[in-house]
């Protein structure tokens, strides 16, 4: 018996002097261990590789899909719109030394003067931690667009509004001599309107109720943070996601917005109340 000559079907396309009896599960060319790529089935060889990866779809990065879902009105546009402002805002509060700070920040003093403060203070933040702002943005996005696309842009835009004036008019009310800056009685508010309408449709919260406890004793027992912020926005919003889910049938929208204009005035009543206090003391 005498042996055959090897052939050159046994030898690596690319490196004809290895030998080598694996072959691409797709053309069907030897590869050696060198030139070979595994695949789910098998292996690959180089060229094969390349054309899959010629062919297959690429995928956009997410910032880049996010700008063009908000570019065609589809996606939680509020959510986005309100992130991007914000991170512009602070910024701003950077490059200009604390100036757009001053001149957007809430201070009980300012309200009967420059009232607008008690919505603006919503848009800046820190420039001493980026973590206040990280978090607040972070949380935004979360539940941001959860609640956006559950309840719609208008009545998402309400529930923010309306959940961070109430942070600035508990500062008012409770401790109307410190300045506040940050969106944290919005984001408050967003908590307290998710942990309501996920209840109300049978969700379960425990989580949430978890972190929403710890960040509420958290601004308690750490200096710096406006608990009465936080306070005022858990409460206001727990009230707008309570009106919603009592009023989402479509024949109840006007006595749903009714109720949520109901909630502003209360808030500029109290608003009145706390500056005649704020001077009677």
């Amino acid at each position: 018996m005498s042996d055959l000559p090897p052939s050159s079907d046994n030898y690596c396309y690319c490196h004809p002097d290895r030998q080598s009896f694996v072959l691409c599960q797709r053309c069907g060319r030897t590869v050696c261990p060198e030139c070979q790529t595994q695949a789910a089935v098998g292996v690959h060889c180089p060229e094969c590789v390349r054309e899959h990866q010629q062919s297959a779809p690429r995928r956009k990065p997410a910032v880049v899909t996010m700008m063009n879902r908000a570019r065609r009105g589809d996606g939680p546009v509020v959510t986005y719109s309100i992130m991007g402002l914000t991170a512009l805002v602070y910024l701003a509060q950077i490059f200009t030394g604390g100036a757009v700070t001053e001149a957007l920040l809430y201070w009980g003093p300012y309200t009967q003067i420059e009232p607008w403060r008690i919505l603006t203070t919503m848009l800046v933040h820190s420039e001493r931690s980026f973590f206040h702002i990280l978090f607040n943005m972070y949380a935004l996005f979360i539940f941001g667009r959860m609640l956006e696309h559950a309840i719609g842009r208008w009545r998402f835009l309400a529930l923010y509004l309306l959940s961070g004036m109430a942070g600035s008019v508990a500062v008012l009310l409770i401790s109307p001599m410190t300045p506040v800056v940050g969106a944290s009685g919005a984001i408050f508010g967003l908590f307290g309107a998710f942990f309501v309408i996920n209840r109300g449709l049978g969700g379960n919260s425990m989580q949430l109720v978890i972190v929403l406890g710890l960040n509420l004793v958290i601004g308690f027992i750490v200096p710096g943070i406006a608990w009465q912020a936080h306070v005022g926005g858990v409460l206001v919003g727990a009230l707008v996601g309570f009106i919603l889910m009592r009023t989402r049938r479509r024949t109840l929208q006007k006595r749903q917005w009714m109720l949520l204009a109901a909630v502003f005035a209360g808030l500029v009543v109290l608003t009145v109340v706390g500056v005649l206090l704020m001077y009677a003391r």
